[in-house]
């Protein structure tokens, strides 16, 4: 295997970051997950348009998107596979034992490592702790990971994929690497994205592609949904079936059985929407 690493292609297991690098020592970097199919990349424009939003927010310099795209198709050629997860990785680069940066530049990854095609529904559980929809990293992709970490294995724990958050106020906001979208009477809704959650790109494809509405939505609504489903880079649309101890039976339901067949369609007509 074969990755990117500042500049050009390296040998997996030869690549070295400094230990002193931002974004190991203090989560100091963003990160793009990229669906990646037969070595062609889903939705890159979205991606790295998101990268660099995320770079200003955290107060990184922006990536040369041209050489991310570079770097991108470097890694696909040179590691074919029918399903892969391209993650690209920016970090402010070498810096200080502290929360200061250095001035020695930032550090760019680009990996690919393969992926199986996700499961028509899955199992969720909520999670006690929250989101804060308030905090100066709400909204940005950053590496500063470990609370997605602690609470995916909580959903583990439970036989379930993902863990759900609500926001410090009690309202529906996302899951540890997706986004959350309910049924009630026939119509789709989702957590704005002033809840504190990601703006997905999977999540944008899907509002635009069905019509779903952005709906500050409580909690709870998870106890009467009609259906439920998450979105995210390499589920796409995946129904759920089981909520905590609640069993959603017939998943998915007909609503988001639409909305995986709309999405299917609409992705295979365009790699780059």
């Amino acid at each position: 295997m074969k990755l990117w690493l500042d500049g050009g292609l390296q040998d997996m297991d030869a690549a070295r970051v400094s230990v002193l690098d931002h974004g190991l020592t203090v989560g100091d970097g963003i990160f793009e997950t990229v669906k990646a199919v037969h070595g062609r990349p889903f939705a890159l424009t979205r991606h790295l348009d998101r990268l660099a939003r995320s770079a200003r927010g955290l107060g990184l310099p922006e990536p040369d998107a041209d050489e991310v795209r570079r770097a991108c198709a470097a890694v696909l050629d040179a590691n074919p596979m029918p399903l892969g997860r391209l993650r690209i990785t920016y970090t402010g680069g070498h810096g200080p034992l502290g929360s200061d940066r250095g001035d020695r530049g930032t550090t760019l990854v680009v990996a690919l490592g393969s992926s199986d095609r996700r499961p028509d529904t899955t199992a969720v559980v909520t999670v006690p702790w929250t989101r804060n929809e308030r905090g100066a990293l709400t909204g940005l992709k950053t590496t500063s990971y470990a609370e997605n970490v602690v609470a995916l294995a909580r959903a583990r724990e439970h036989g379930a994929s993902e863990a759900l958050f609500a926001n410090t106020v009690g309202r529906l906001c996302e899951g540890t690497g997706s986004n959350v979208f309910v049924v009630l009477d026939g119509e789709i809704h989702t957590p704005p994205v002033a809840s504190g959650c990601l703006a997905g790109i999977t999540r944008a494809l899907t509002v635009e592609w069905t019509g779903a509405r952005e709906t500050d939505l409580p909690v709870d609504v998870l106890d009467r949904a009609d259906e439920v489903f998450l979105t995210s880079t390499l589920r796409d649309v995946q129904a759920v079936h089981r909520i905590d101890g609640r069993e959603l039976p017939g998943a998915p339901g007909p609503v988001t059985a639409k909305a995986m067949r709309i999405f299917e369609e609409r992705a295979g007509d365009d790699l780059d929407p």
